[in-house]
């Protein structure tokens, strides 16, 4: 078995000077492995990540890359171009059943137009759910060291390589190996993490390590209006950003890019119109409002019409409240005494 360098007891003499940096090196570019469009989304020695809440279909839009890397060329609007000995691809999933896991590596195989009568010799194909996060990080290492022509390695599930979420000694170690794995095998990692259930960002203390290291973030959301759409958007990337995409699960339960797709906007609810409600809606009501006595004070007469109207198929506020009590007091629907009560017109004119 290979090991990483940083295994290895370096003195740190001899690692500061390896360190050092001068104006007169001279560096090639990292090759670009992996586009979206025109934009860079992945290269060799760097990490990438796609993140979404759960159902986004994170996994459906990691086979289309897959894919795209196993056949070299355009799968969807990914685009692969690893070097001839960087061909290898290793994939990782450390969440579902190895029946999942099949179908999942059927698909990809399919996206690719490659038979799933057989395993290709380019993909090798890990199922970790049945391991503790130390005893994958294991074996995650030493298939990246001993798989040769390695050039892209997909982690489905970083989030359990490490015990906790938000131990920042943990997240750091965790992003650390991502580095130093790219970095000495120049390969390209990307990695899925979700999103938090309440908002837009990526879970724990590992989420924030892996955005601020990440060569590029994408966004795996489900489209509000339809929900067998995915789009794609950069979340975060060192390129320029690309026009967001989106696919659909077709018959065949593969992902199809969907032509010129323009997300659409949900209809906002209606706000409550008082001045559209029937007579007989607004009698109904008010008869209920002061069914529990013939006056009411300025406070109950306003909690009274918000339950009473919602009662009749109208919620709102206690502002919009507020509003109908003037409405109805300026038609005479309802009355106020001397005595600051109000009381109810059965004889209004609407």
């Amino acid at each position: 078995m290979q090991q990483s360098k940083a295994n290895e007891a370096i003195p740190v003499c001899e690692l500061w000077q390896k360190s050092r940096l001068y104006v007169t090196d001279q560096f090639l570019q990292p090759p670009v492995v992996l586009r979206v469009d025109d934009s860079i989304i992945g290269t060799l020695g760097n990490f990438s990540a796609s993140t979404g809440k759960a159902k986004s279909k994170k996994t459906f839009n990691i086979c289309v890359i897959v894919a795209s890397a196993l056949t070299n060329g355009t799968v969807l609007n990914y685009r692969s171009d690893f070097p001839h000995a960087k061909r290898k691809v290793l994939y990782v999933d450390t969440e579902q059943s190895p029946f999942h896991c099949q179908r999942v590596l059927k698909r990809i195989l399919s996206l690719a137009d490659l038979s799933t009568e057989k395993q290709p010799d380019a993909l090798e194909f890990l199922c970790l759910r049945g391991s503790d996060p130390k005893t994958r990080l294991s074996i995650i290492e030493y298939a990246i060291y001993n798989i040769p022509h390695l050039g892209l390695v997909i982690i489905d599930g970083i989030r359990d390589l490490v015990y906790d979420i938000n131990s920042p000694s943990e997240s750091t170690s965790l992003i650390t190996k991502l580095m130093q794995w790219t970095d000495e095998r120049q390969i390209h990692i990307h990695t899925v993490l979700h999103l938090n259930k309440g908002d837009d960002n990526t879970r724990g203390h590992l989420g924030t390590e892996l955005n601020n290291k990440a060569e590029t973030v994408l966004q795996v959301t489900k489209d509000d209006m339809d929900k067998d759409i995915s789009s794609v958007a950069s979340m975060y990337i060192r390129d320029r950003d690309f026009e967001p995409f989106a696919f659909r699960i077709n018959e065949d339960s593969l992902p199809e890019l969907i032509e010129n797709y323009q997300p659409q906007q949900p209809l906002k609810k209606k706000a409550f119109d008082y001045k559209e409600v029937s007579e007989a809606k607004h009698q109904e009501a008010l008869e209920a409002v002061f069914s529990i006595g013939e006056s009411l004070s300025y406070a109950s007469l306003i909690e009274r019409l918000r339950l009473c109207y919602t009662d009749a198929g109208y919620a709102f506020g206690v502002s919009k409240a507020k509003q109908l009590k003037q409405f109805l007091t300026n038609k005479r629907m309802v009355i106020q005494s001397e005595d600051k009560q109000y009381r109810y017109n059965p004889n209004f004119y609407y």
